[in-house]
């Protein structure tokens, strides 16, 4: 699993994609955050706080982890390699794995540069440090589980067609309806509203980002991502027998 997930690291890294996300995710989080004007500019917003970044970075890796993730297998289905893949001595698990680790590696490097922020918002503090350093560590914690469950999502529905733009927009459908659709469902259930809106990836984010770490939010995050890692496993066994 180690090679394959080498071999995913540097395939991000030896053409343009690993630098384009990056690129763009930062590029994308400094002009809201810092020079557009409205909900998202920490600089109108008069709080010493990270949440507006926290609050835009799930909408950025809705588009941008399906993009990283929709090559992963549909190009190799597509090329016909998927079954060199499957005689290496590796089990599925572990070649959906090497996959999964290698986009997930390349969208916490993604991120890792949005510390900057913290340091920078501290001092602009009144007094300089005056920053919530609980809710900042917290919603770091809940971004990380939400971007794994992102890349699980992604890797499943790369398996699912041939075409990179299919598997995209499947992706972002599906990334799109665990983070907001459940609340929009839970709008018209009435005395069930709380019942639906837990089953959201929103829900839980939200309640990581309080800087409480609760497990339930946890286990959450943890099933979502095993859910689709194992339909991709099954999924993948399907195509080879």
């Amino acid at each position: 699993m180690k090679a394959l997930l080498l071999r995913e690291i540097k395939s991000f890294f030896g053409s343009p994609i690993g630098y384009l996300v990056i690129a763009i995710f930062l590029v994308l989080n400094g002009l809201f955050l810092w020079v557009f004007e409205g909900d998202f500019n920490i600089l109108n917003s008069g709080f010493a706080d990270m949440s507006p970044f926290f609050k835009l970075a799930p909408w950025i890796l809705i588009f941008l982890i399906p993009a990283v993730t929709m090559k992963c297998f549909s190009d190799e289905k597509k090329q016909g390699t998927i079954e060199l893949l499957f005689t290496k001595p590796m089990s599925i698990w572990q070649i959906v794995n090497g996959k999964f680790l290698g986009a997930f590696i390349l969208i916490i490097i993604a991120i890792l540069p949005s510390i900057i922020y913290v340091f920078v918002i501290s001092d602009l503090g009144n007094p300089s440090g005056n920053i919530d350093l609980g809710s900042t560590l917290g919603s770091y914690f809940g971004l990380l589980f939400l971007i794994a469950a992102y890349c699980a999502i992604g890797i499943f529905t790369s398996t699912l067609s041939e075409n990179q733009i299919v598997a995209f927009i499947i992706a972002v459908f599906v990334c799109f309806f665990f983070y907001f659709g459940f609340d929009g469902i839970a709008t018209l259930m009435g005395d069930f509203r709380d019942l639906f809106a837990s089953l959201g990836m929103d829900y839980h984010y939200k309640s990581m980002s309080r800087g409480v770490l609760d497990t339930r939010d946890i286990l959450y995050f943890v099933s979502v991502t095993i859910f689709f890692l194992a339909a991709t496993v099954y999924q993948l066994k399907s195509l080879k027998w």
